[in-house]
C-alpha cells in the first residue's frame, strides 16, 4: 500500500483489543461465529462488546434474542449500547426497520458505520468483537484501515468455492496490515439428528489447504448442526450452553484465539482477549 493511500486509524476510547470476524462471502455463518465468539469470551470473566457491521444485513438483534423494534438510548448525543447475555451491542438492525434495505453507496455506507462506532458510547471493554460485512469491497477495506483492528479471524466452509473468496479476506488484511489470527471452518460436517453420523457435504480439508497456504492456525470446525440453528433463530447463542459439541467448540475458539493473538501480536496486546 502506497503512503498515499494510508489513513490515519481512529481512536476508541476505552477499548483495549478490537478483534474482526470476517469472510470473503455471505452464506458461510459469520455472524453466528461472531455472535458465540463474543458470548464465549464474556463467560471467561472478559469485558466484551459487539459491533454489527454488516450494514447491508444486519443480524446480531436476533441472534441476540433482541425484540424487533430494540433501540438504544442516547445520552449526551452518544447512543448507549445494548446489554444481552453480558455482551454491549451495537448495530444497524437497532437504528433502523428491518423490513428497510439499506441502499447506500459504498463512501455512504462507510461513512455510517464510522458515525455508529465513534458515537457509541462504549463502557472499558477488554475486547471488541466486529462483524465485519462479507466481501472485500471498498466498505470492507475502509473498515480495516480506519478501524484500528488488532487482529482478525477468517471465517469459511470447506468448499472450494468459500474459499476463494476466503483467500480474498485473508489477503485485504495483509495489505492493510491487520494480522489474521486463524481461520474457522464452519459446516466442517453435517451432523444428523437422528443417528449423529457426521457427513462431510461440503467437501473436506479446506480449511487445512488454506490455513496451511498462508501459514495461519485453524482455530475451529464447527459442525453444521440442526441444535445451532434452532438456538441462533431462538435468540440463544449456543456458546452459553456449555455441555452442547458446539458450546465446547466456541470456548476452545476463544481460547485459541488467545494463543494466535500472543503469536502474532506479541503477549501484552492479547492479555485482554485472554480467556484464562
Amino acid at each position: 500500500m502506497s503512503e498515499q493511500t494510508k489513513v490515519a486509524p481512529l481512536a476508541i476510547k476505552g477499548v483495549a483489543q478490537i478483534v474482526a470476524v470476517a469472510s470473503g462471502k455471505g452464506g458461510v455463518g459469520k455472524s453466528t461465529i461472531a455472535t458465540n465468539l463474543a458470548v464465549a469470551l464474556k463467560a471467561a470473566g472478559r469485558r466484551v462488546g459487539l459491533l454489527d457491521a454488516d450494514i447491508y444485513g444486519p443480524s446480531q438483534g436476533t441472534l441476540f434474542g433482541l425484540a424487533s423494534g430494540t433501540k438504544p438510548e442516547v445520552v449526551d448525543q452518544l447512543l448507549v449500547p445494548i446489554l444481552a447475555h453480558g455482551v454491549y451491542c451495537m448495530s444497524m438492525s437497532f437504528l433502523a426497520s428491518s423490513k428497510t434495505p439499506a441502499i447506500w453507496r459504498g463512501p455512504m455506507a462507510s461513512g455510517a458505520l464510522q458515525q455508529m462506532l465513534m458515537q457509541t458510547d462504549w463502557p472499558d471493554l477488554d475486547v471488541l468483537v466486529i462483524d465485519m460485512p462479507p466481501g472485500t469491497g471498498d466498505i470492507q477495506l475502509t473498515l480495516a484501515q480506519r478501524v484500528p483492528v488488532d487482529g482478525a479471524l477468517i471465517v469459511t466452509t470447506p468448499q472450494d468455492i468459500a474459499l476463494l473468496d476466503a483467500r480474498k479476506g485473508i489477503e485485504m488484511f495483509r495489505k492493510v496490515r491487520v494480522p489474521v489470527y486463524g481461520v474457522v471452518e464452519n459446516m466442517s460436517t453435517f451432523v444428523c439428528p437422528h443417528c449423529g453420523e457426521n457427513s462431510a457435504i461440503f467437501g473436506e480439508g479446506g480449511g487445512d489447504r488454506i490455513a496451511e497456504e498462508f501459514s495461519v492456525p485453524v482455530l475451529a470446525r464447527l459442525p453444521l448442526s440442526l441444535e445451532t440453528r434452532q438456538t441462533s433463530d431462538a435468540g440463544r447463542p449456543i456458546a452459553n450452553e456449555g455441555d452442547s459439541v458446539a458450546g465446547k467448540i466456541f470456548k476452545t475458539l476463544a481460547g485459541r484465539g488467545v494463543a494466535a493473538a500472543r503469536e502474532s501480536n506479541g503477549a501484552h496486546s492479547a492479555d485482554n482477549f485472554d480467556c484464562g
